[in-house]
């Protein structure tokens, strides 16, 4: 399951640990040792779930997670708090913060690697499915084919990469910044307009026939999958 996985955590061991097996298993991640920059990177880049802990040199984790949870645009990822505090109380006031699961330090690997999967799955399907549609519009991640109506469309590479990315975050709005970190990958510099020539043919091509724009232009903001 592709997704992108926010660490906060100050323990080094811990986040090389992570870093190296969700790596492994196909995941983008990111992480900080700061509360205050983790949230500033957050609300840029947000993530699919993430993973924090409670004790940070900072801000808390359970300060973290209050304003995740009370921001519009956060609330609806999926935390795992990670901690020490092994307290049936501690649990309770985590989950009253609005943590979604909670995992006990020392912890294996596999474990939080189900409850990240199972977490995910649950807030992203869309994220696990071979197949994903948005309005008429289809696509075949197993075989890599796009459809609009019953016709198949051909797609370049980074076009199909980019309506894979539109169709997972359906009718949110992604600057051209967030959209080249997020399909062309942070370590790639390109220029930003780049973003404008590819949204252009994937225009082109999934618009045939005067059939409705399924891709909105925000004046100054981005780009949208949306009617």
């Amino acid at each position: 399951m592709p997704g992108f996985i926010y660490l906060v955590e100050d323990e080094r061991s811990i986040i090389t640990l992570l870093k190296y097996n969700l790596e492994k298993e196909g995941y983008k991640f990111e992480f900080s040792d700061s509360g205050e920059e983790a949230l500033k990177s957050i609300r840029k880049k947000v993530p699919d779930l993430v993973l924090l802990d409670w004790m940070l040199p900072d801000l808390s984790g359970i300060d973290i997670c209050k304003q995740i949870k009370k921001d519009n645009r956060l609330k609806s990822i999926p935390v795992i708090m990670l901690t020490a505090k092994g307290e049936e109380h501690d649990k309770i006031r985590g989950f009253e913060t609005g943590a979604d699961d909670y995992v006990t330090k020392p912890f294996s690997h596999k474990e939080l690697s189900l409850r990240i999967f199972s977490l995910l799955k649950r807030s992203k399907p869309q994220l696990n499915e071979e197949t994903a549609t948005f309005k008429d519009l289809k696509i075949d991640r197993k075989t890599r084919r796009v459809f609009r109506d019953t016709k198949e469309i051909k797609l370049g590479p980074t076009e199909y990469k980019l309506l894979d990315f539109f169709i997972k975050n359906p009718t949110r709005v992604y600057s051209r910044e967030q959209l080249l970190n997020q399909v062309w990958g942070e370590q790639i510099h390109v220029e930003s307009r780049t973003v404008d020539v590819h949204i252009r043919r994937l225009r082109k091509v999934i618009n045939f026939d005067g059939r409705p724009d399924l891709i909105r232009t925000v004046r100054s903001a981005g780009y949208s999958l949306d009617s």
